[in-house]
């Protein structure tokens, strides 16, 4: 049995909602089509559309080796975002330009037109309000207001206490820092929650640093090798977790 929890801590992108993974078309429209044509308004034309669309593919390949390759967990601002890895090769106008707007480019970017929820967690989110149970969102993201306006459009903001996300904070996951965060946030001991993630190498080893209840894994699409990264449970959805719940009160 899992120790029953006082909070609940969830993970964003693959637990509460998920997207379409699968390659697009070459013929499909751009995802971030709106910001190349923002970013090329602002900048008065002077960088091309081609150009722009990809710097904004080349910045988020260099952005995910970077996350792979360091130890310290240190995310980059919306400046860095867009001075050092998106705009780093542009005309210097240009660059300070988006320098300006970069929070609210970065939010722009960070939002995914195919977002939706996880089956069952609604359900999950008016239980958990019914016990009076405290959830919070722990997220690695570029921009965590993106995601801030998603839970509101979903209507799940007033089911959620705490909100923590990468960008805010300056560290991401596994970095126990953002678990910590959360759950100081809430009142709680961070041994007094369970963590939910998609991912063993990040979300897993995540709750482990930060000492958490319990670790349980809901992987986005066909169930995957852990190895080490070993969850205390492992859920399909938020129907799974619901009921995985309802036995530990």
């Amino acid at each position: 049995m899992l120790p029953t929890p006082t909070a609940l801590l969830l993970d964003f992108g693959g637990v509460i909602v998920e997207s379409g993974r699968s390659p697009q078309p070459e013929d499909a429209p751009y995802r971030h089509a709106a910001l190349v044509q923002r970013v090329h308004r602002l900048t008065g034309g002077v960088v091309g559309e081609d150009e722009i669309r990809h710097a904004l593919d080349e910045a988020k390949k260099t952005r995910n080796r970077m996350r792979e390759n360091t130890e310290e967990c240190l995310e980059i601002s919306h400046e860095q975002l867009w001075g050092e890895l998106i705009a780093v090769e542009w005309p210097a106008v240009a660059r300070a330009t988006v320098l300006v707007h970069a929070s609210d480019l970065t939010r722009q970017w960070a939002r995914r037109p195919d977002w939706r929820l996880r089956p069952g967690i609604a359900d999950l989110l008016d239980f958990t309000v019914g016990q009076g149970m405290q959830v919070g969102v722990v997220s690695n993201t570029p921009c965590g207001q993106a995601h801030r306006e998603a839970l509101d459009e979903f209507g799940l903001t007033g089911a959620i206490a705490v909100q923590v996300y990468s960008d805010e904070l300056g560290v991401y996951k596994p970095h126990p820092s953002m678990i910590w965060a959360a759950a100081r946030d809430l009142g709680v001991a961070s041994a007094d929650c369970w963590y939910v993630g998609d991912q063993p190498h990040r979300d897993v080893v995540c709750a482990r640093r930060a000492g958490v209840g319990a670790a349980i894994l809901m992987p986005e699409g066909e169930p995957r090798e852990v190895g080490e990264n070993t969850p205390d449970a492992v859920v399909a959805d938020g129907t799974e977790l619901l009921a995985l719940l309802r036995q530990a009160l």
